[in-house]
């Protein structure tokens, strides 16, 4: 069994030394434990800091990507060299990584396919009591459309079995927390989270400028997520509710109407017609919702063979003609 942690970075050359000194080189249930580094076009030689202090896997994009982007190849990198389960920290320190031996026990012991590290932000002292609501609701609103029970949905410190990643995939650019987490619950993927504490703040935060910024973003991530996988639920709610807007003043017209009374109430006539308009629209918005669910689907069936022959099963798994593949050639420090 091999463990990889994978700590994307941007601008981390003076705080990745105090990640690298905390992160175990044993941890039981593993043979081994490596590291990646993702240098996310970082300016002040992040790389060059990580290969100093003996990281052997440094994976460098020569222009910012994103975190998104920094997951899946930091990911596609540990696959590829034989990752058993990968582990995410973050370089700014903000994540206990002494904790990883507790952080993936759940996935040793058979019990969960994906943990996160529940930072227990209401106790978070530099969130501000708006942050810590807004984290709360969040994690509700995710927790709902992934079908599972998150106290911290938004964390970055995870780890994630061999098995999990291979059926997971990140099209967001943005921030891969919420979308894998969505995809894992209607993937009937286990869910385990483990309560951490966060180390002291090093900086502010880089992924976004302010609160609103990262609530929109965050927003909109799991709308595109709970559209790819719950189009009914959507849909079938709007067009309900243009439906009832609908029924309301076409009720109101018909019993003027029924009185002798249907003159001046038009525009009530008209308000019906166009909420019901809508409502038609939804539906067959969730015609094509389902359809193109129908199709990711088995795009996604067929990705996570092309995975399998590429990185090979995951452990335990039968042997099939999938399993060919050969990560030996793969180089440890790419360039994206």
């Amino acid at each position: 069994m091999k463990l990889f942690v994978q700590i994307p970075c941007l601008d981390e050359a003076g705080t990745l030394p105090l990640v690298l000194a905390t992160i175990p080189r044993e941890v039981a249930g593993f043979d081994s434990v490596e590291i990646v580094v993702i240098d996310d076009g970082s300016t002040d030689g992040t790389a060059e800091v990580a290969r100093r202090l003996g990281v052997q896997h440094v994976v460098r994009h020569t222009r910012t990507m994103g975190l998104a982007r920094s997951f899946r190849d930091g990911v596609d990198h540990a696959l590829a060299h034989g990752a058993d389960v990968v582990v995410n920290t973050d370089g700014d320190n903000q994540y206990p990584s002494e904790r990883i031996g507790d952080l993936v026990a759940p996935i040793v012991a058979g019990e969960a396919d994906i943990v996160v590290g529940d930072r227990q932000t209401a106790t978070i002292a530099h969130f501000s009591p708006f942050k810590k609501l807004m984290q709360r609701v969040g994690s509700r609103v995710v927790s709902a459309a992934a079908g599972a029970s998150l106290p911290d949905a938004a964390s970055g410190f995870r780890a994630y079995s061999r098995a999990a990643l291979l059926r997971l995939n990140v099209v967001t650019q943005f921030s891969y927390t919420m979308e894998t987490i969505i995809q894992a619950g209607n993937k009937r993927l286990r869910i385990a989270s483990v309560p951490v504490t966060t180390n002291p703040k090093t900086r502010e935060s880089r992924l976004f400028r302010n609160i609103w910024q990262h609530m929109g973003r965050s927003g909109r991530a799991i709308v595109r997520s709970s559209i790819m996988f719950r189009p009914h639920l959507v849909f079938l709610t709007l067009a309900a509710v243009f439906f009832v807007a609908a029924a309301v003043p076409a009720v109101r017209f018909l019993v003027f109407w029924a009185s002798g009374d249907p003159g001046g109430h038009i525009q009530s006539l008209v308000f019906a017609a166009a909420m019901l308009v809508g409502s038609l629209l939804c539906l067959a918005l969730l015609v094509i919702a389902d359809l193109l669910r129908t199709n990711r689907t088995l795009v996604e069936e067929t990705l996570e063979r092309v995975k399998t022959m590429q990185y090979g099963p995951p452990p335990g798994a039968p042997p099939g003609p999938s399993q060919g593949g050969d990560a030996s050639d793969v180089s440890q420090d790419a360039t994206a």
